[in-house]
């Protein structure tokens, strides 16, 4: 039973490398692993955290780099000017992300989700503008946290 978890496991963690394109590195099956463990957001600097000293800088930033190209990760600002990542909806695609969701920055415990049923507002703006991107960060308290300081 535990080898048929691993398999499928593993499986879950290919299929979207394969389906993009991609040849299967160890680096970026780590990453993608990676992403599909965590609940919100991940930076660099998260990812090197947790893939240890197994890759470098540069292979992190250059993996980062072609899941932002292959429309597997999005990028998020965040009002510090970092950025961070966090996995794609299935309508994203090489050269073209569809996020049309707010994302939520808990001031606790610093994570940021995306909350993907939650769209953004249609922006009516003046004549001669076009919008190119929307990013709506909202700022308060996940419910995780929410919930230890009710219980404390």
């Amino acid at each position: 039973m535990a080898v048929r978890k691993q398999i499928e496991s593993t499986a879950r963690v290919l299929d979207p490398l394969k389906q993009k394109g991609l040849s299967v590195t160890g680096s970026r099956r780590k990453i993608l692993q990676l992403f599909m463990q965590q609940k919100g957001a991940l930076s660099h600097g998260d990812i090197e955290k947790k893939a240890g000293v197994t890759f470098d800088r540069v292979t992190i930033y250059r993996t980062l780099q072609t899941f932002l190209d292959k429309g597997i990760i999005h990028a998020i600002p965040t009002a510090d000017n970092a950025v961070r990542y966090a996995l794609c909806q299935d309508e994203c695609g090489p050269g073209h992300h569809d996020h049309q969701h707010i994302h939520f920055i808990c001031s606790r415990c610093k994570q940021i989700f995306c909350l993907d049923h939650f769209v953004t507002p249609d922006l009516h703006l003046p004549k001669g503008y076009q919008a190119k991107d929307v990013d709506v960060l909202v700022k308060g308290v996940c419910k995780e946290c929410s919930a230890i300081a009710k219980r404390a």
